[in-house]
């Protein structure tokens, strides 16, 4: 029998126990304690100073009984006071000479961490582990429907290990689960199976996108900082996919499936299709491409539960017949307090935002003329193409470069246009407002207001991809 001041063989006596944890920190508990060295060693010292278990390097989960693991992972906070998730969750290391053929049911991520005790805690680089505020316990079971996605990630990410591309893999490759980087730059790369490549170290995680969902519904549904998601049974966002469609295939298969039959079909006829009227909206196209997308039940899809659990996007592109894109693209105003502090670019939203995977929904001019309900008439477009894509690792370098110009500009004050790369400069991507919100003004990290800016790919990098990647 275990002296531990719970029961260790029941998942709810555990959870149950680690609320006496929420709002307060490790040295409420043991205020002589010492610190561990290292990053990552607050999972351990709560492990050993909290719930009383001996360190170990052992295979199975924490709680072995319950089969759960044991999770401590950051949240930030924004200016406005807000609590945000700061990283992805990282489950375990990937090994790539010794789970190549291993099945999901066989996988660390599975045998580990269907149920997990998740302990959010606030970020303070310059506070002690020890004194490291607690302020959501959480007993999270992966959802039937997640696991499904989770599957098929899983095969994607284990069928390049196994015929030796692991040096090619890109957390923009999968929905949920991905695979990130760890270590530093520079570091040795690791021995591959079916390959005399390196590749570098990387580990199974939630992205965090998906961990952004998870804080949102515990937010919303915790009492006293504690949440358990075992009872919750409708979900809190729309929904894009059923299981039974998830259980027979893939997500991209599924999307794929659903725009084949509108492929060659014009403006007006798909809305005919649709049983719609056309739209007078500049965002037309992407109207029509939603309600294909998501059978005309949701909104947006992209910011229906799968979207935004796996940070997929969906994006239309327009090309002219002279093959030039009809405008550039563009993305969410830039966060300029997020940018002030964070100081890695593989923890920066930029570096989130290009990792992801995006769905583009390719329309091509024709000759015919779109008569529009307002009474203008404008070039008609028929779908061409659908496509899912990722950027390649060279574009996030210049990425990488992009959102150095951008953080530097911000820590400096120079939060205008004649700072930030433009959209003339042919570096795949620049900085502007959007025409609808020129005006808009947010906080200026540095002290007073600022006008809003926006990520944008330019147009000719666009072409790129249109051209050559899809």
């Amino acid at each position: 029998m275990s002296n531990r001041p719970y029961n260790e063989r029941n998942i709810s006596s555990i959870f149950n126990y680690s609320k006496q944890l929420v709002n307060k920190c490790l040295r409420d508990f043991v205020p002589d304690a010492e610190e561990h060295n290292g990053k990552g060693s607050l999972g351990q010292l709560v492990e050993e100073l909290f719930f009383k278990y001996d360190l170990n390097s052992r295979q199975e989960a924490d709680f072995a009984f319950v089969n759960a693991e044991l999770k401590c992972t950051p949240l930030k906070e924004s200016a406005k006071k807000e609590l945000l998730i700061k990283e992805r969750l990282v489950c375990s290391m990937i090994n790539y000479t010794a789970d190549w053929n291993k099945t999901f049911e066989e996988s660390h991520f599975y045998q580990k961490c269907l149920i997990m005790l998740i302990m959010f805690y606030l970020h303070n680089p310059k506070a002690s582990k020890l004194d490291l505020q607690f302020l959501f316990a959480v007993l999270w079971k992966i959802p039937e429907k997640d696991l499904l996605i989770i599957r098929k990630d899983y095969d994607t990410i284990i069928t390049k290990i196994r015929n030796g591309q692991a040096h090619t893999l890109s957390e923009g490759d999968t929905m949920y689960l991905g695979a990130c980087r760890k270590g530093q730059k520079g570091e040795s790369l690791m021995p591959q199976h079916n390959s005399e490549t390196g590749a570098p170290r990387r580990a199974w995680s939630l992205k965090t996108a998906y961990m952004r969902i998870v804080l949102d519904e515990v937010k919303h549904n915790n009492q006293d900082g504690a949440y358990c998601n075992y009872e919750i049974v409708q979900p809190t966002k729309e929904t894009v996919f059923s299981v039974d469609e998830l259980k027979k295939k893939s997500v991209d298969d599924i999307l794929l499936s659903r725009f084949a039959p509108y492929n060659g079909k014009t403006y007006r006829q798909i809305c005919d299709m649709l049983n719609i009227e056309p739209s007078s909206s500049k965002s037309k196209y992407f109207i029509v491409s939603n309600v294909i997308a998501g059978k005309g039940n949701v909104c947006n899809v992209n910011k229906s539960e799968e979207f935004e659990k796996s940070g997929l996007t969906m994006k239309t592109i327009r090309v002219k017949k002279t093959g030039v894109i009809k405008e550039s693209m563009s993305f969410e105003n830039i966060d300029y307090q997020e940018v002030f502090d964070c100081e890695e670019w593989t923890d920066s939203r930029l570096y989130e935002l290009f990792t992801n995977r995006f769905l583009f929904v390719i329309f091509c001019e024709t000759d015919n003329v779109l008569h529009l309900p307002n009474g203008k008439t404008e070039p008609e477009y028929k779908l061409e193409k659908v496509a899912f894509w990722t950027m390649p690792q060279d574009d996030l370098k210049v990425a990488q470069e992009y959102w150095s110009n951008i953080r530097q500009n911000v820590l400096d004050n120079h939060i205008a246009p004649q700072y930030f790369w433009n959209a003339k400069a042919d570096r795949h991507f620049h900085v502007r407002p959007k025409a609808r919100v020129a005006d808009d003004m947010t906080e200026n990290p540095n002290g007073g207001m600022v006008k809003n800016y926006c990520y944008w790919f330019n147009q000719k990098y666009v072409k790129n991809i249109v051209a050559n990647e899809l």
